[in-house]
């Protein structure tokens, strides 16, 4: 006896709801897996990751997601461009690091990255005052390997550096600062002012403050040349900001001063008329 089965009844024939066979899909198989390609979280969940609304909206315009953005600032890398500029050049959250802590911009990592340095040797010979240079066995012979290990910043150097640049002080100024033994916190005010890290020292040193020091230096005065007029003029370092702060000069607080007037008593005199 011969069974027969219809062409709607055949076994293993793929169905859909409707019952129908569907050849195409079974040949077909399953639908590829899209790539991943992770997309900014809504801006609703970034401040739980720390972000300011303004500072999210600034993250997403760049496309970061908010993995990727905690990444970057938790390396030192506090604005999205900025972010964006060292993902371009080459470096990622967990090799920024050593670009960074040369004082090098991301067009200084392409530059050497073109000329096939790596990020570390890239960096000692940045710091070495170096510019970057084709490879050749002669520049090889002539210019050995130098130990970095007197160039890798200790703990308190690196803290400093990731407060300057979490303050937004690009990395060149806050290396100049770090190299030269600053505090983070100490060097801020200065470093925001562009003011160089050796003028800082002088500055603080007569006892200026920093808005003081910027009014010296747009004077067309450097730190060096206050300190030595009135190193001459016989007034004592700790006295010169107080006097030239009143709007005296380094020949006039010299004449008070022989004549008995203090700094305050200057002040006075002068409000009253009797100063001049």
């Amino acid at each position: 006896m011969t069974v027969a089965f219809s062409d709607d009844d055949e076994p293993g024939r793929d169905r859909d709801r409707d019952g129908n066979g569907d050849k195409e899909g079974a040949q077909r198989g399953p639908a590829p897996e899209p790539e991943y390609a992770p997309a900014p979280e809504p801006l609703p969940q970034w401040p739980e990751h720390g972000f300011t609304l303004a500072e999210a909206r600034r993250w997403i315009d760049e496309g970061f997601a908010v993995e990727e953005a905690v990444r970057w600032r938790t390396s030192g890398v506090y604005a999205p461009d900025a972010a964006r500029q060292w993902r371009t050049a080459g470096a990622t959250p967990y090799t920024v690091d050593t670009w960074l802590s040369a004082g090098m911009t991301p067009r200084d990592a392409v530059r050497w990255r073109e000329l096939g340095y790596s990020a570390r040797e890239a960096a000692e010979r940045h710091l070495a005052g170096e510019s970057p240079t084709p490879r050749s066995w002669l520049y090889r012979l002539l210019n050995p390997r130098r130990d970095s290990a007197k160039d890798n910043l200790g703990e308190e150097q690196a803290a400093a550096m990731k407060t300057l640049l979490h303050q937004g002080v690009p990395a060149a100024v806050a290396r100049g600062f770090v190299a030269s033994g600053w505090t983070g916190e100490e060097a801020l005010p200065w470093a925001r002012r562009g003011i160089d890290p050796g003028e800082a020292r002088i500055f603080l040193a007569l006892g200026f403050a920093v808005g003081e020091a910027e009014k010296v230096l747009a004077d067309g005065e450097s730190a060096l040349a206050v300190m030595a007029g009135w190193w001459r003029a016989g007034i004592p370092l700790d006295e010169v900001a107080p006097w030239r702060a009143a709007g005296f000069t380094a020949q006039e607080a010299a004449s008070l001063r022989a004549e008995g007037t203090d700094v305050e008593q200057a002040k006075v005199l002068r409000a009253l008329g009797g100063g001049d």
